[in-house]
């Protein structure tokens, strides 16, 4: 069993997935206030990655390593959401949602956990969704699907790297405001959300970077195989 050293946070490196959206740009901005240098993978980043692809994922993870030399925190937030119920899904649709939102975070983690693992200590957070809990639509089904293979990959991580000083987790948001959420879901939409929250208050991309930069921090230590699911209590575990 490896021996876990505390580096200060201010000497980690902290890649982040999706870091150009609205819940993945709050994880970026809370990472570095925490210290922490940080690079984004994205679309349209610091480093451009089609995260669909698996040849382009492995290139953007040898980037990252040539550039930076380590990373010790590792956030995947990125998510594609293409919508088909039972009846409308199709092959290119769900293999896609599975790429982006699931294999893309298994070959960043093997390019990753193995420097990790070395200096005993890493963060993974997968971003994951309530969702996963409470299917609100049939159309979510790829998505809600992607989730949950990321659950369970989160779990069977923790286990796998635990020895080695890696912790893995997961945040679960619930109906936060984002630009995005907010072409799909009317006023209406969001405050029907919020009544059946415990608490009653719209969530905020910042509500899940909080959570994040908890789970990365050393006072989490003692943490990993859980999920948190930062959704004002929409669910209850």
């Amino acid at each position: 069993m490896t021996t876990v050293e505390q580096a200060p946070s201010t000497e980690r490196v902290a890649v982040v997935t999706g870091g150009a959206g609205a819940i993945g740009s709050a994880i970026v901005r809370a990472l570095r206030s925490a210290g922490h240098r940080t690079v984004v993978l994205d679309r349209e980043s610091e480093i451009d990655v089609d995260l669909s692809d698996e040849q382009s994922t492995r290139r953007a993870a040898a980037q990252v390593l040539g550039q930076h030399g380590r990373r010790d925190v590792f956030v995947h937030c990125a998510a594609a959401f293409d919508a088909a119920s039972l009846q409308d899904l199709d092959a290119a649709t769900w293999r896609r949602v599975q790429a982006v939102n699931v294999e893309s975070a298994l070959w960043l983690a093997q390019a990753f956990t193995p420097g990790m693992a070395q200096r005993g200590f890493g963060r993974i957070v997968f971003i994951a969704s309530d969702t996963f809990w409470e299917p609100p639509a049939p159309v979510l089904l790829p998505y809600i699907a992607s989730k949950g293979a990321l659950m369970g990959v989160m779990r069977s991580l923790a286990r796998a790297l635990g020895p080695d000083g890696v912790a893995v987790t997961a945040v679960a948001p619930g109906l936060t405001d984002t630009p995005a959420s907010r072409t799909v879901n009317t006023d209406e939409n969001f405050d029907a959300t919020v009544a059946r929250q415990a608490l009653n208050r719209r969530l905020i991309p910042d509500d899940t970077a909080a959570a994040v930069a908890f789970l990365v921090s050393d006072g989490a230590v003692a943490l990993t195989g859980q999920a948190l699911c930062t959704d004002g209590g929409l669910v209850l575990r």
